[in-house]
């Protein structure tokens, strides 16, 4: 898909299309002494943390459980949840993949998993809340942990 783009700059000149389904990079700087457990990991767990965070994002801007765009986006979001969480689950058990990183993935694919079924049986508000903060804050700690083996996620 490609999406016409707007130039602030008149003077810039004609700016050309954007491919937008390029979709988020997923490789990053990796440093040479990085651990190879942690970027095979690491990598594989931003490849499913950038799903989820595609698949959540038309569910979380609306919460109206009546509207048909929003029970059609809770499939769509359930399923990318369960998906990534899978992958997570798979990323934290690479032999050699320090605790440091592997435990805060298994947390973050526990809560994406507990969140998508709060999202299934129709939960919104404090609980569903504080179970996607629990899941940002386990994605960080990963992030951190992925950035200190000198890789990403």
């Amino acid at each position: 898909m490609y999406l016409p783009t707007a130039a602030a700059d008149d003077e810039a000149g004609p700016v050309g299309p954007i491919d937008a389904g390029a979709g988020v990079q997923s490789t990053g700087v990796t440093s040479s002494n990085a651990d190879p457990a942690a970027v095979a990991a690491c990598s594989q767990f931003a490849t499913g943390l950038d799903s989820a965070a595609s698949g959540y994002e038309g569910f979380a801007d609306s919460l109206d459980a009546n509207d048909p765009y929003v029970h059609q986006s809770n499939v769509a979001g359930r399923t990318t949840l369960r998906q990534s969480a899978a992958v997570a689950m798979d990323a934290a058990n690479t032999p050699g993949l320090n605790p440091a990183i592997a435990d805060p993935m298994r947390s973050w694919s526990y809560g994406a998993a507990k969140l998508l079924v709060k999202m299934g049986i129709g939960m919104t508000g404090g609980s569903l809340d504080d179970t996607a903060t629990q899941v940002n804050t386990n994605a960080e700690a990963v992030q951190r942990e992925c950035a200190a083996a000198g890789t990403h996620a």
